[in-house]
């Protein structure tokens, strides 16, 4: 089911999508170098190998690891006979130093177009020579929408996929299969592949593909006995609710159904963010301890990482609450997005360059370090959104008392 063209390519639309870089590169045959970065099974070698088949031009794959300078020296060969390659190469952070040298005179002459592909991020993985000599594109995970695309595509296709085979699909079966991989395509169509050849025909000759299938497949089960697809995000939501609303007992119900289906990432992420939304300023300490908690966990894995997730949902749950930095936020950008952005006070813009002492930028600035306590009053916001109030503290923990009073005698010296 490896795409052909940029348009078979699922999901990734910030990338390939019409007007997009990727497709703007393709459309102006004017392909350079790149890396793609992200989670496995998300479709780096995919867009890659879409690239070659929209450009015509020879597409060969190699592994940073596992294939020699000899095998570079092959496709540098073909490259001098045919004119360009695009080479997928796997594993890019895994490349030596020897393999290095000899690859960059052909990224530099573009016989060469190197498309590397990993799983770690190249700004600290892969070294300068190549990251200067190529550009870095995110590869994000698919959604569940993009996973279920991509499964009928792959039972209608006679050619590349199963459409030959008369299989029925249950709506929940093929729901958790897009659910269960978190974003990974390619763990979903094996499974898939997997339930089609190990499921015997029924009488009328069908492959009939239960929920119950799939879970064997996976060998994971759906949360909750989840037959309809909404119970997954029923107990996503209650979790966070449960903690929301400080239920200790109940946040560790949900806590404990999540970590009985396997879904690590989605805890840990869901974690993070009601550190953050939900307790906040009330508790800073305790959204630090919530970071270190889904790092241990994550280092662990399960079932060992249910362990410190616990002491997270713990005290987050009875720790004080306050949404106010979220809700701040959303108030300044609701301001943004409705256009009420303003021009930058003069005194505030920058004045590091020749001229900007005449334009005016910067001349009245007061650096408030030469004042007592390290405060002047000034004017900081645009002149049309002067006096705007975007944050609104909250008096549930010790430390947001604090600041709402430093807050409001800053706002009052400053009128």
């Amino acid at each position: 089911m490896r795409p052909q063209r940029l348009s078979d390519v699922v999901g990734q639309q910030h990338l390939v999508g019409p007007g997009k870089i990727i497709a703007r590169m393709v459309a102006a045959k004017l392909l350079s170098s790149m890396i793609l970065y992200g989670p496995p099974g998300t479709g780096k070698t995919s867009i890659a190998s879409a690239i070659a088949g929209s450009t015509k031009y020879a597409f060969r794959k190699l592994n940073a690891a596992t294939d020699s300078k000899k095998d570079l020296q092959i496709v540098a060969e073909e490259a001098k006979m045919s004119g360009t390659v695009i080479l997928l190469l796997d594993e890019i952070h895994r490349l030596d130093k020897t393999k290095q040298d000899f690859l960059l005179p052909h990224l530099e002459s573009g016989r060469i177009i190197l498309i590397g592909a990993t799983t770690e991020n190249p700004y600290i993985n892969i070294n300068p020579a190549i990251r200067s000599r190529t550009q870095i594109f995110e590869v994000k995970p698919l959604t569940l929408t993009d996973i279920e695309t991509a499964l009928e595509r792959a039972l209608t296709d006679p050619e590349r996929g199963l459409g030959k085979l008369p299989i029925k699909l249950d709506d929940d079966a093929k729901r958790f299969m897009a659910d269960a991989t978190n974003g990974d395509l390619r763990s979903a169509l094996n499974g898939l592949e997997l339930a089609a050849q190990s499921t015997p025909p029924a009488e009328d000759g069908t492959i009939h593909i239960t929920q119950a299938i799939a879970e064997e497949c996976f060998q994971r089960k759906a949360i909750a006995g989840d037959k309809n697809g909404d119970a997954h995000y029923d107990v996503i939501s209650a979790f966070q609710k449960s903690i929301r609303g400080s239920d200790t007992d109940a946040a560790l119900h949900y806590l404990a159904q999540l970590v009985a289906a396997g879904d690590l990432p989605i805890i840990c992420r869901r974690l993070m963010v009601i550190a953050y939304e939900d307790v906040g300023l009330a508790n800073p300490p305790a959204a630090s301890r919530t970071v270190q908690a889904v790092q241990a966990a994550q280092q662990l894995g399960l079932p060992e990482g249910r362990i410190p997730l616990a002491n997270a949902v713990i005290e987050l749950c009875l720790s004080p609450k306050s949404n106010s930095a979220m809700v701040a936020m959303d108030a300044a950008l609701t301001d943004v997005n409705a256009g009420h952005n303003g021009a930058v006070p003069d005194h505030l813009k920058d004045a590091h360059y020749a001229g900007a002492k005449k334009l005016g930028h910067g001349n009245d600035y007061k650096y408030p370090h030469n004042f007592p306590n390290d405060w002047v009053k000034q004017d900081y916001l645009p002149a049309g959104l002067k006096g705007s109030e975007y944050y609104q503290p909250k008096m549930n923990g010790r430390f947001e008392t604090q600041l709402a009073e430093q807050y409001h005698r800053l706002r009052k010296a400053n009128q």
